[in-house]
């Protein structure tokens, strides 16, 4: 019996425009941009609230804002944080600190004061730049940080003038003012500044040279960087497209995931602006937004986290909508249940749509997305299975040890979008990736799954979300799949909570659909339905109701959040 990493991969021999393996541009990120810049210079790159960017004025922008990076002093190798919305600035200082010789490290813009703190020191970044309604928290903690040149950018300056004046009548009046004396650099200002460069500010880098940061819990849970190389993001672009053979240039992605995440940054815009496409930039999600943007533009590809879907099926404003246009519909960022999946794939054929959403599977250890479900063939339950040039192998957790189809053990990766490192970081780095006698570089990725003979990847979930109670293997997104097919529940969120007798026991957290008001009737009732469909071992002790669950800043269900808040709980009824 052949082993997981020697299997046929299933893209070859069903789709024969999708190939094992893809020839890679060697090149920096902004060269890959420019290169396509060069062959459709008039396409759209990007729209933004109404106003259309061509690729040569994106180009155009990009070397203007490198100009001005050089101008204030940012070197090859420095870090320049970008902690910004998906916005045009945010795009041209992304693709200008690559084109400086620089490495962006991308944050969330919503993120509090002393994490910001900590990004600016982790990453040692000598230069940032936000929106103006952020300026306060950089400026409170900019003493404890090493960074230079603050660049405050807003999105004005972006609008059109009917646009505009619009939005200082709403959004714009909730700014707060910035002190004129303020020791910033305003963006418009900054883009200035480009004028007194005159040469040596493009710095060629080499395509495995570190070229972006992003931030993830890792196998640990403790936040560190993840170091990427320009390589990582190309590859990305290459194996996304060739994976949707349907894609032509002109092609238009909503690009609603934010720039801080590898899903967003990595697949709605780099692999977009790399590959001919047309992103469609969402500074602000909302479901509602979201929904108008997909139908305004008629949209070709829309990839978004499961909470993002399930919001979308509830919007009166969608009665009716067309979805013809869509040619690709992706879910990643955390598992999709079997029963939101059908409840998707129903709502596009009622908008008539002729495509079902693909389910995929990533870690920002290798960018983001590294497996999809193919067009052409579709298992329940499955992620998917590898990109072309992207390995997957099931071990037996924290060894080399292939397990064989079938066995659960912990998901492996292999490609070229493997990171470079943790930042800052080096023995996890060593822990997480090992070169095995294969000569691959693996990353050990700390989720559990399994893969069937026909080498499609069934994840079951992180291994330490895993509930281990009464010494059953319990996983939380199986519980949760059931809860979420019955008639009463819009979503679920399962948690192990400690036990003294049992090590840890089930509780299920359950938000109801609008329609369904809670009582202890309707708690039985769900409680007597998951008899009938959990092991008893697995059953929840008790179902809490929420008016709404908490969610990460990228729009998952934050489990850690409800398990932290059942501790304290805990701990304060011990206490009394």
């Amino acid at each position: 019996m052949p082993t997981a990493t020697q299997l046929k991969t299933p893209w070859e021999g069903h789709l024969g425009d999708v190939p094992m393996h893809i020839e890679y541009f060697e090149g920096s990120m902004f060269e890959a941009v420019e290169e396509i810049a060069k062959l459709y210079p008039d396409n759209i790159a990007f729209d933004f609230m109404g106003k259309s960017t061509s690729y040569s004025k994106l180009v155009e922008e990009v070397h203007n804002c490198a100009k001005s990076l050089r101008t204030i002093g940012v070197r090859e190798g420095d870090r320049v944080t970008i902690a910004m919305p998906n916005c045009p600035q945010a795009i041209y200082m992304f693709y200008a600190v690559n084109l400086v010789g620089g490495i962006a490290n991308m944050i969330h813009p919503l993120s509090a004061e002393k994490e910001i703190e900590f990004y600016l020191n982790e990453s040692q970044s000598v230069t940032a730049i936000t929106l103006d309604q952020f300026y306060n928290k950089f400026e409170n903690i900019r003493q404890n940080t090493k960074v230079v040149n603050i660049i405050i950018a807003s999105v004005k300056d972006e609008l059109s003038k009917s646009i505009k004046a619009g939005y200082m009548l709403t959004e714009g009046r909730k700014i707060q003012k910035i002190p004129s004396d303020a020791p910033i650099i305003k963006w418009m200002d900054f883009m200035k500044l480009g004028r007194y460069c005159f040469y040596n500010y493009k710095v060629n880098r080499k395509s495995d040279d570190p070229a972006v940061i992003l931030y993830s819990g890792g196998t640990t849970g403790t936040t560190k960087g993840i170091v990427l190389t320009n390589k990582n993001f190309n590859a990305l672009g290459k194996q996304v497209i060739a994976a949707n053979p349907m894609f032509r240039v002109g092609d238009k992605m909503l690009a609603a995931m934010p720039l801080f995440h590898g899903f967003g940054l990595g697949v709605c815009i780099h692999t977009m602006l790399s590959q001919g496409g047309r992103c469609i930039l969402v500074p602000r999600f909302t479901a509602k937004s979201y929904a108008k943007l997909i139908t305004k533009y008629k949209c070709n590809f829309i990839a978004g986290v499961p909470t993002l879907y399930e919001a979308l099926l509830r919007l009166p404003s969608m009665e009716g909508a067309n979805l013809s246009c869509l040619k690709g519909v992706f879910s990643g960022g955390d598992s999709l249940s079997v029963e939101l999946k059908k409840k998707l794939d129903k709502f596009l054929y009622d908008h008539k749509s002729v495509i079902q959403v693909r389910e995929g599977y990533g870690t920002t250890e290798t960018v983001t997305a590294c497996c999809l479900t193919p067009v052409h063939m579709f298992k329940e339950g499955s992620i998917g299975v590898p990109f072309p040039d992207t390995y997957i192998k099931i071990v037996e957790p924290g060894t080399d040890k292939e397990l064989p189809y079938g066995e659960e053990g912990e998901i492996l990766l292999a490609g070229p979008t493997v990171m470079k490192e943790y930042m800052n970081h080096p023995q996890e780095t060593a822990n997480t990736l090992r070169i095995h006698s294969d000569g691959l570089k693996w990353v050990y990725t700390g989720d559990l799954g399994y893969m069937d003979d026909e080498g499609f990847i069934y994840f079951r979930g992180r291994a330490k979300r895993m509930i281990i109670s009464s010494g059953y293997n319990i996983y939380p997104g199986q519980i949760e799949n059931i809860l979420d097919a019955h008639p009463y529940v819009q979503m679920s969120c399962v948690i192990g909570v400690p036990d003294p007798y049992k090590m840890q026991k089930v509780k299920a957290f359950v938000k109801l659909n609008p329609d369904v008001t809670a009582s202890d009737e309707i708690k039985q009732e769900i409680l007597s339905y998951c008899k009938k469909n959990i092991a008893k071992y697995a059953m929840p002790y008790d179902i809490v109701f929420k008016e709404d669950m908490p969610k990460t800043l990228v729009g998952k269900v934050a489990y850690r959040v409800l398990e932290e808040e059942e501790l304290k709980s805990q701990k304060e009824t011990q206490d009394a």
